[in-house]
Formats: structure tokens, sequence, C-alpha cells
């Protein structure tokens, strides 16, 4: 997405009762290129936004904000945007607390080898969505070189 300048992949803590780690991005973005609504949006569709299940620990619904402002902001985006889905959102809203590195192996999974059944099943369903409800935001080859 264009205003995306850097995203870290791992696992995110947050405050009680979510202090374990979580898989997690942190997305570092230009706030005058790209809005955090909508990475927020972009967030909401390419992850289960609306599905509870055993692996929550593991795998939270969350946005993680790193002040008052984007914590009222994703509140805000959540809300409105509550409007595009059938069932309700899921998503927490919590504060960041610590963030490690996933391991260098799971790092750009996908380019790696996207013909992966993993990758083919999950991740280029994802690829087709936003090229197809973001594609005015979307970096082209030069801008992601």
């Amino acid at each position: 997405m264009r205003g995306v300048e850097r995203v870290d992949q791992g696992y995110i803590a947050s405050q009680p009762p979510n202090t374990d780690y979580s898989e997690a991005v942190i997305v570092h973005f230009n706030p005058k290129e790209i809005s955090l609504e909508t990475l927020i949006e972009v967030h909401l569709y390419t992850h289960s936004a609306t599905a509870t299940h055993s692996l929550r620990k593991n795998y939270r619904s969350a946005i993680y904000f790193f002040s008052e402002q984007q914590q009222e902001s994703a509140q805000k985006a959540l809300h409105v945007l509550q409007d595009d889905f059938a069932d309700p959102l899921i998503i927490q809203v919590l504060p960041y607390r610590a963030f490690r590195c996933s391991d260098p192996r799971h790092v750009n999974y996908y380019s790696t080898d996207p013909e992966r059944p993993y990758c083919q099943r999950y991740i280029e369903p994802k690829l087709q969505l936003l090229q197809n409800k973001f594609k005015d935001g979307l970096k082209n080859r030069k801008e992601s070189g």
C-alpha cells in the first residue's frame, strides 16, 4: 500500500489479560499518504474480523495503539466499518507493550515460495482482495522496489 514504509513481522504483547505474545505485525506508515483508518479497513478485509475460535489466544484479533489518538481513531474506524459486516467485529483495541521479531525463516513467507499450499489457500486470496478492493492505494512495482 502506498504510504506503508515497513512492516515488522513477529509477536506482540499488551497489558493484562493480554500479556501472552500473539502473532502480529507492526505497520510503519506515513499518515500523510495513508490513514490509520485505511490500514484498519485493509486489516478487517484480510483477517477473520468476525470469527471467534479456539486459537484466539495465539492469534488475537486486535489493533494495537501507540498513542491515545491512535486508540480513538481505531475505535471510531471500527464503529464506522462495522456496517460493512453482517456479524459483529471481534477486533480488540489494545495498548502496545512489547514486540519480538519472527524467526527470519518465517519472514516474507509468501515471497520465498508463493506456490506453497498455505500460500495458495490463504495468502493468494487476500492479495487478490487487496488488488480488487484497494487497487488505487497499491504501490506499483517501481514503488515497491
